[in-house]
Protein backbone atom coordinates (compact mmCIF):
# COMPACT_ATOMS: atom_id res chain seq x y z
CA UNK A 1 0.00 0.00 0.00
CA UNK A 2 1.23 3.48 -0.91
CA UNK A 3 -0.97 5.92 1.00
CA UNK A 4 -1.92 9.27 -0.47
CA UNK A 5 -2.30 10.83 2.99
CA UNK A 6 -1.46 9.89 6.56
CA UNK A 7 -3.77 10.99 9.38
CA UNK A 8 -2.04 10.60 12.73
CA UNK A 9 -2.45 11.11 16.43
CA UNK A 10 0.63 13.15 17.51
CA UNK A 11 1.17 10.80 20.47
CA UNK A 12 1.92 8.02 17.97
CA UNK A 13 5.25 9.65 17.23
CA UNK A 14 6.38 8.93 20.81
CA UNK A 15 6.60 5.23 19.88
CA UNK A 16 9.39 3.57 17.91
CA UNK A 17 7.01 2.20 15.28
CA UNK A 18 5.44 5.62 14.87
CA UNK A 19 8.86 7.12 14.19
CA UNK A 20 9.62 4.37 11.68
CA UNK A 21 6.39 5.02 9.80
CA UNK A 22 7.03 8.77 9.80
CA UNK A 23 10.36 8.14 8.10
CA UNK A 24 8.92 5.53 5.70
CA UNK A 25 6.20 7.85 4.47
CA UNK A 26 8.06 11.15 4.81
CA UNK A 27 7.11 12.16 1.28
CA UNK A 28 3.38 11.92 2.04
CA UNK A 29 1.29 14.63 3.71
CA UNK A 30 0.85 13.98 7.46
CA UNK A 31 -2.30 15.48 8.95
CA UNK A 32 -2.71 15.60 12.76
CA UNK A 33 -5.97 14.32 14.29
CA UNK A 34 -7.34 14.11 17.81
CA UNK A 35 -8.80 10.62 17.61
CA UNK A 36 -8.38 7.85 15.04
CA UNK A 37 -12.00 6.82 15.66
CA UNK A 38 -13.49 10.18 14.79
CA UNK A 39 -11.96 12.02 11.85
CA UNK A 40 -14.76 14.45 11.09
CA UNK A 41 -13.68 15.44 7.57
CA UNK A 42 -13.64 11.77 6.51
CA UNK A 43 -16.81 10.83 8.36
CA UNK A 44 -18.70 13.54 6.45
CA UNK A 45 -17.53 12.34 3.04
CA UNK A 46 -20.22 11.00 0.68
CA UNK A 47 -20.36 7.23 0.12
CA UNK A 48 -18.91 7.60 -3.38
CA UNK A 49 -15.60 8.60 -1.75
CA UNK A 50 -15.26 5.16 -0.14
CA UNK A 51 -12.59 3.85 -2.62
CA UNK A 52 -10.46 6.99 -2.35
CA UNK A 53 -10.66 6.89 1.46
CA UNK A 54 -9.19 3.39 1.32
CA UNK A 55 -5.97 5.01 0.09
CA UNK A 56 -5.57 6.90 3.37
CA UNK A 57 -3.53 5.55 6.27
CA UNK A 58 -4.50 6.33 9.85
CA UNK A 59 -1.92 5.97 12.63
CA UNK A 60 -2.78 6.07 16.30
CA UNK A 61 -2.44 4.53 19.75
CA UNK A 62 -4.83 1.72 20.65
CA UNK A 63 -6.58 2.52 23.90
CA UNK A 64 -8.79 -0.49 24.59
CA UNK A 65 -7.02 -3.82 25.13
CA UNK A 66 -10.10 -5.74 26.30
CA UNK A 67 -10.20 -9.40 25.21
CA UNK A 68 -13.51 -10.89 24.06
CA UNK A 69 -14.19 -14.59 24.75
CA UNK A 70 -14.58 -16.69 21.60
CA UNK A 71 -15.40 -20.34 21.14
CA UNK A 72 -14.53 -21.19 17.56
CA UNK A 73 -10.84 -21.37 16.61
CA UNK A 74 -9.66 -19.22 19.51
CA UNK A 75 -10.35 -18.63 23.18
CA UNK A 76 -10.21 -14.85 22.85
CA UNK A 77 -10.56 -12.16 20.18
CA UNK A 78 -7.71 -9.74 20.83
CA UNK A 79 -7.60 -6.07 19.79
CA UNK A 80 -4.25 -5.87 18.07
CA UNK A 81 -2.01 -3.78 15.83
CA UNK A 82 -4.53 -2.73 13.18
CA UNK A 83 -8.18 -2.42 12.30
CA UNK A 84 -9.87 -1.86 8.98
CA UNK A 85 -8.30 -2.73 5.64
CA UNK A 86 -7.27 -1.23 2.32
CA UNK A 87 -9.15 -3.93 0.37
CA UNK A 88 -12.77 -3.32 -0.63
CA UNK A 89 -14.77 -6.53 -0.32
CA UNK A 90 -18.39 -5.66 -1.04
CA UNK A 91 -19.66 -7.57 2.01
CA UNK A 92 -16.92 -6.55 4.49
CA UNK A 93 -18.16 -6.94 8.06
CA UNK A 94 -15.87 -4.10 9.15
CA UNK A 95 -18.20 -1.74 7.28
CA UNK A 96 -20.88 -2.64 9.84
CA UNK A 97 -18.54 -1.39 12.58
CA UNK A 98 -16.93 1.58 10.86
CA UNK A 99 -19.32 2.42 7.99
CA UNK A 100 -17.43 4.16 5.17
CA UNK A 101 -14.51 4.78 7.56
CA UNK A 102 -13.29 1.17 7.39
CA UNK A 103 -9.90 2.32 6.11
CA UNK A 104 -6.69 0.89 7.54
CA UNK A 105 -5.74 2.07 11.02
CA UNK A 106 -2.33 1.17 12.45
CA UNK A 107 -1.62 1.18 16.18
CA UNK A 108 1.94 1.81 17.27
CA UNK A 109 1.85 0.61 20.90
CA UNK A 110 2.61 -2.97 19.94
CA UNK A 111 4.90 -3.58 22.93
CA UNK A 112 1.99 -2.92 25.30
CA UNK A 113 -0.22 -5.34 23.36
CA UNK A 114 2.46 -8.04 23.28
CA UNK A 115 3.11 -7.67 27.00
CA UNK A 116 -0.54 -8.41 27.76
CA UNK A 117 -0.57 -11.37 25.34
CA UNK A 118 2.46 -12.95 26.97
CA UNK A 119 1.22 -12.31 30.49
CA UNK A 120 -2.23 -13.75 29.76
CA UNK A 121 -0.81 -16.80 27.98
CA UNK A 122 1.78 -17.65 30.61
CA UNK A 123 -0.51 -17.08 33.59
CA UNK A 124 -3.16 -19.45 32.27
CA UNK A 125 -3.50 -23.00 33.56
CA UNK A 126 -3.92 -24.23 29.97
CA UNK A 127 -2.77 -23.31 26.49
CA UNK A 128 -4.94 -20.48 25.19
CA UNK A 129 -5.38 -19.48 21.56
CA UNK A 130 -5.62 -15.77 20.75
CA UNK A 131 -7.23 -14.46 17.55
CA UNK A 132 -5.17 -11.39 16.66
CA UNK A 133 -6.61 -10.78 13.18
CA UNK A 134 -10.34 -10.34 13.71
CA UNK A 135 -10.32 -6.59 12.96
CA UNK A 136 -7.88 -6.46 10.06
CA UNK A 137 -5.74 -8.54 7.71
CA UNK A 138 -2.32 -8.88 9.35
CA UNK A 139 -0.60 -10.24 6.25
CA UNK A 140 -1.58 -7.07 4.41
CA UNK A 141 -0.61 -4.92 7.38
CA UNK A 142 2.76 -6.67 7.59
CA UNK A 143 3.75 -5.28 4.19
CA UNK A 144 3.63 -1.82 5.77
CA UNK A 145 4.77 -2.33 9.37
CA UNK A 146 6.53 -5.69 9.66
CA UNK A 147 4.29 -6.22 12.70
CA UNK A 148 3.38 -9.82 11.96
CA UNK A 149 7.03 -10.82 11.73
CA UNK A 150 7.73 -8.92 14.96
CA UNK A 151 4.73 -10.59 16.62
CA UNK A 152 5.71 -14.13 15.65
CA UNK A 153 9.31 -13.64 16.76
CA UNK A 154 8.25 -12.23 20.13
CA UNK A 155 5.38 -14.61 20.89
CA UNK A 156 7.52 -17.62 20.03
CA UNK A 157 9.34 -16.94 23.33
CA UNK A 158 6.14 -17.62 25.26
CA UNK A 159 6.00 -20.79 27.33
CA UNK A 160 2.32 -21.27 26.56
CA UNK A 161 -0.36 -20.38 24.07
CA UNK A 162 -1.01 -19.93 20.36
CA UNK A 163 -1.81 -17.06 18.03
CA UNK A 164 -4.07 -17.29 15.00
CA UNK A 165 -5.07 -14.96 12.18
CA UNK A 166 -7.00 -15.23 8.89
CA UNK A 167 -5.93 -13.65 5.60
CA UNK A 168 -7.06 -13.12 2.02
CA UNK A 169 -3.52 -12.26 0.93
CA UNK A 170 -0.51 -14.23 -0.29
CA UNK A 171 2.44 -12.07 0.83
CA UNK A 172 3.75 -14.54 3.40
CA UNK A 173 7.35 -14.94 2.21
CA UNK A 174 8.82 -12.94 5.15
CA UNK A 175 7.14 -15.38 7.57
CA UNK A 176 8.53 -18.60 6.13
CA UNK A 177 11.98 -18.46 7.74
CA UNK A 178 10.84 -17.40 11.23
CA UNK A 179 11.29 -19.60 14.29
CA UNK A 180 7.59 -19.77 15.15
CA UNK A 181 7.95 -22.92 17.32
CA UNK A 182 4.55 -24.19 16.17
CA UNK A 183 2.73 -21.43 18.05
CA UNK A 184 1.03 -19.85 15.05
CA UNK A 185 -2.14 -20.99 13.27
CA UNK A 186 -2.39 -19.32 9.86
CA UNK A 187 -5.80 -19.49 8.20
CA UNK A 188 -6.33 -18.69 4.53
CA UNK A 189 -9.75 -17.52 3.36
CA UNK A 190 -10.83 -18.86 -0.04
CA UNK A 191 -13.70 -18.33 -2.45
CA UNK A 192 -14.35 -19.17 -6.10
CA UNK A 193 -12.18 -17.04 -8.38
CA UNK A 194 -15.26 -15.41 -9.93
CA UNK A 195 -16.38 -14.19 -6.50
CA UNK A 196 -12.88 -12.98 -5.62
CA UNK A 197 -12.73 -11.05 -8.89
CA UNK A 198 -16.24 -9.56 -8.72
CA UNK A 199 -16.72 -9.12 -4.97
CA UNK A 200 -13.40 -9.16 -3.07
CA UNK A 201 -11.76 -6.12 -4.65
CA UNK A 202 -8.08 -5.62 -3.88
CA UNK A 203 -7.37 -9.11 -2.47
CA UNK A 204 -5.10 -11.88 -3.75
CA UNK A 205 -6.26 -14.35 -6.45
CA UNK A 206 -7.30 -17.86 -5.42
CA UNK A 207 -4.21 -19.49 -6.93
CA UNK A 208 -1.88 -17.24 -4.93
CA UNK A 209 -3.81 -17.84 -1.68
CA UNK A 210 -3.64 -21.62 -2.05
CA UNK A 211 0.06 -21.48 -2.85
CA UNK A 212 0.60 -19.37 0.29
CA UNK A 213 -1.33 -21.90 2.37
CA UNK A 214 0.88 -24.72 1.12
CA UNK A 215 4.02 -22.67 1.75
CA UNK A 216 3.00 -21.92 5.32
CA UNK A 217 2.29 -25.59 5.92
CA UNK A 218 5.66 -26.61 4.46
CA UNK A 219 7.32 -24.06 6.78
CA UNK A 220 5.85 -25.90 9.77
CA UNK A 221 3.00 -23.57 10.59
CA UNK A 222 -0.32 -24.96 11.75
CA UNK A 223 -2.85 -24.08 9.03
CA UNK A 224 -6.57 -23.78 8.55
CA UNK A 225 -8.85 -22.69 5.74
CA UNK A 226 -12.00 -20.59 5.70
CA UNK A 227 -14.55 -20.96 2.94
CA UNK A 228 -15.83 -17.51 3.63
CA UNK A 229 -18.07 -15.89 3.10
CA UNK A 230 -20.24 -18.24 1.10
CA UNK A 231 -22.06 -16.06 -1.42
CA UNK A 232 -25.13 -17.62 -3.02
CA UNK A 233 -24.99 -16.20 -6.52
CA UNK A 234 -27.24 -17.71 -9.19
CA UNK A 235 -24.62 -20.31 -10.17
CA UNK A 236 -23.26 -20.90 -6.67
CA UNK A 237 -23.37 -24.72 -6.85
CA UNK A 238 -21.14 -24.73 -9.92
CA UNK A 239 -18.76 -22.16 -8.46
CA UNK A 240 -18.26 -23.91 -5.12
CA UNK A 241 -18.05 -27.36 -6.68
CA UNK A 242 -15.24 -26.11 -8.92
CA UNK A 243 -13.56 -24.41 -5.94
CA UNK A 244 -13.52 -27.58 -3.86
CA UNK A 245 -12.25 -29.61 -6.81
CA UNK A 246 -9.45 -27.09 -7.30
CA UNK A 247 -8.54 -27.30 -3.62
CA UNK A 248 -8.50 -31.09 -3.75
CA UNK A 249 -6.05 -30.92 -6.65
CA UNK A 250 -3.81 -28.11 -5.40
CA UNK A 251 -3.51 -28.52 -1.65
CA UNK A 252 -0.32 -30.34 -0.76
CA UNK A 253 -0.41 -33.69 1.10
CA UNK A 254 1.17 -32.03 4.14
CA UNK A 255 -1.47 -29.31 4.14
CA UNK A 256 -4.30 -31.84 3.89
CA UNK A 257 -2.89 -33.83 6.81
CA UNK A 258 -3.37 -31.01 9.31
CA UNK A 259 -5.99 -28.76 7.70
CA UNK A 260 -9.31 -27.82 9.28
CA UNK A 261 -12.14 -25.91 7.62
CA UNK A 262 -14.41 -23.09 8.76
CA UNK A 263 -17.52 -22.23 6.73
CA UNK A 264 -19.11 -18.81 7.10
CA UNK A 265 -22.16 -17.69 5.13
CA UNK A 266 -22.35 -14.07 4.02
CA UNK A 267 -24.27 -11.50 6.01
CA UNK A 268 -25.09 -8.16 4.48
CA UNK A 269 -26.63 -4.86 5.53
CA UNK A 270 -28.38 -1.68 4.51
CA UNK A 271 -25.08 0.15 5.08
CA UNK A 272 -23.27 -2.11 2.60
CA UNK A 273 -25.95 -1.54 -0.04
CA UNK A 274 -25.88 2.23 0.41
CA UNK A 275 -22.09 2.44 0.11
CA UNK A 276 -21.77 -0.08 -2.74
CA UNK A 277 -24.48 1.54 -4.87
CA UNK A 278 -22.63 4.86 -4.80
CA UNK A 279 -19.00 3.70 -4.65
CA UNK A 280 -19.29 0.73 -7.05
CA UNK A 281 -22.37 1.39 -9.22
CA UNK A 282 -21.35 -1.25 -11.79
CA UNK A 283 -20.67 -3.99 -9.22
CA UNK A 284 -22.88 -6.94 -8.32
CA UNK A 285 -25.80 -6.28 -6.01
CA UNK A 286 -25.30 -8.89 -3.29
CA UNK A 287 -28.75 -8.34 -1.84
CA UNK A 288 -31.18 -11.00 -3.06
CA UNK A 289 -34.68 -10.55 -1.71
CA UNK A 290 -35.66 -14.09 -2.66
CA UNK A 291 -32.85 -15.61 -0.56
CA UNK A 292 -32.34 -13.12 2.25
CA UNK A 293 -34.24 -12.08 5.34
CA UNK A 294 -33.80 -9.44 8.04
CA UNK A 295 -31.38 -10.10 10.85
CA UNK A 296 -31.49 -7.37 13.40
CA UNK A 297 -31.67 -3.70 12.56
CA UNK A 298 -30.64 -3.07 8.95
CA UNK A 299 -28.92 -6.43 8.49
CA UNK A 300 -29.65 -9.35 6.19
CA UNK A 301 -28.75 -13.02 6.21
CA UNK A 302 -29.73 -16.00 4.07
CA UNK A 303 -33.09 -17.54 4.83
CA UNK A 304 -33.03 -20.77 6.81
CA UNK A 305 -33.86 -23.00 3.85
CA UNK A 306 -31.30 -21.34 1.54
CA UNK A 307 -28.55 -21.56 4.13
CA UNK A 308 -29.42 -25.19 4.93
CA UNK A 309 -29.25 -26.08 1.23
CA UNK A 310 -25.88 -24.37 0.96
CA UNK A 311 -24.48 -26.13 4.01
CA UNK A 312 -25.73 -29.53 2.82
CA UNK A 313 -24.16 -29.02 -0.61
CA UNK A 314 -20.81 -27.89 0.79
CA UNK A 315 -20.61 -30.73 3.31
CA UNK A 316 -21.32 -33.30 0.60
CA UNK A 317 -18.78 -31.83 -1.83
CA UNK A 318 -16.12 -31.57 0.85
CA UNK A 319 -16.78 -35.14 2.03
CA UNK A 320 -16.33 -36.40 -1.53
CA UNK A 321 -13.34 -34.34 -2.61
CA UNK A 322 -11.52 -33.53 0.64
CA UNK A 323 -12.45 -36.56 2.67
CA UNK A 324 -11.32 -36.62 6.27
CA UNK A 325 -10.64 -32.89 6.65
CA UNK A 326 -12.71 -31.71 9.62
CA UNK A 327 -15.24 -28.89 9.37
CA UNK A 328 -15.02 -27.32 12.82
CA UNK A 329 -18.04 -25.07 12.48
CA UNK A 330 -20.58 -23.59 10.06
CA UNK A 331 -22.20 -20.22 10.73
Amino acid sequence: MKPDKVFYEPAALNYELGKQLKEKFKNVDWLPIENHNNIEQLRKNPNKEFPSMKRHLIIGVRKSLKYVPNHKVSDFLVPYTSSGCSAMCLYCYLVCNYNKCSYLRLFVNREQMMEKLLKTANNSSKDLTFEIGSNSDLVLENTITGNLEWTIENFSKSKKGFLTFPTKFHMIKPLLCLNHRGKIIARISVNPEEIIRKVEFGTSPLKARVRALNQMSEAGYKVGMLIAPVVLLGNWQKLYSELIEYLADELSPRTKEQLFIEIIFMTYSFVHRAINQEAFPQALDLYDQTLMTGRGRGKYCYKTEARAAGEHFLREELARKLKGIPIIYVV
